[in-house]
């Protein structure tokens, strides 16, 4: 039985609070209304109950690109609070990352909304990990997952560029900031960066180069596989050994890569590991 530890589903009471609103995110009908994009058309079918056939976990997080952490808190808040109740309510083997706003940050909500059984708190990429946020996660021995957030809209570009383009760089700047900034304050928190972390790994050689040192690889440092294949996922590898990488699909949107690597790999990325990052038993 695997576990996926990046997945997506609208839930009714978070397509509700979607609807509720007249400014931008907002849902009109299934057709999303974002500031400075065009509009998109949501599929319903993406958000209905899909395959969880041998998996063992499935955890879901709030859609980041859609900037509602950051909206002032007096619209964050409903809207978060839609996708924690509905999250919460998912059949097994539904789990669910939590979220914050960063508009106003309150540790005290973040800690209460965790012992209410989220897996570990999600941010986007685009965020400043807040000290006082990451120590309610050190207090519960609880994760951290780095997610994607809003990329701004670039006129004349082909549709697949915010993923290929923002998003990979928003990976590049959390994943070295994380290492120099807060892991030095944060020494026992474990984090999982979405996407292979952009691939930014594989530029070791260019910040030996620039002085930035090599190090040794964190063992409490984790990324995911979704959107890559097993030429990425075998890079990674060769980069940061195997006990760092774990399974993530981005459900509806993608499907879990195949690490092509054999049956102890895959054991590894699609197990062991994930069950280490959220502190689960063997």
């Amino acid at each position: 039985m695997s576990i996926d530890v990046h997945q997506h589903l609208w839930t009714t009471s978070f397509v509700e609070a979607l609807r509720a609103r007249s400014r931008p995110p907002y849902l009109d009908g299934w057709t999303l209304i974002l500031d400075g994009e065009p509009p998109y058309e949501v599929n319903p079918a993406d958000h209905d109950a899909r395959d969880t056939t041998d998996l063992e976990l499935a955890l879901v997080s709030l859609s980041s690109p859609l900037g509602i952490e950051f909206l002032p808190p007096e619209e964050a808040w409903p809207l978060i609070d839609a996708y924690h109740e509905g999250a919460l309510k998912l059949p097994e083997p539904f789990g669910a990352w939590a979220a914050t706003c960063h508009s106003d940050v309150d540790p005290a909500r973040l800690a209460a909304d965790l012992d209410r059984g989220f897996a570990g708190l999600q941010i986007p990429a685009t965020a400043e990990p807040d000290d006082r946020l990451l120590d309610v996660l050190t207090e519960r021995d609880l994760p951290l997952f780095v997610h994607p957030g809003p990329a701004a809209a670039t006129p004349g570009v082909p549709g697949w560029w915010p993923a290929l383009v923002p998003y990979v760089q928003q990976m590049h700047a959390a994943w070295h900031h994380f290492h120099a900034v807060v892991r030095p304050r944060h020494p026992r928190l474990r984090v999982c960066f979405a996407l292979l972390a952009g691939l930014a790994p594989l530029h070791t050689e260019r910040l030996i180069a620039r002085g930035g040192g090599r190090g040794q690889v964190d063992p409490l440092c984790y990324v995911e596989t979704s959107s890559y294949g097993p030429r990425a996922i075998d890079a990674i590898v060769r980069e940061l050994g195997i006990d760092v990488v774990v399974n993530g699909s981005d459900a509806p949107y993608a499907t879990a890569p195949d690490p092509g690597m054999g049956a102890a790999a895959a054991h590894a990325i699609r197990v062991a590991n994930p069950r280490r990052l959220l502190g689960r038993k063997e």
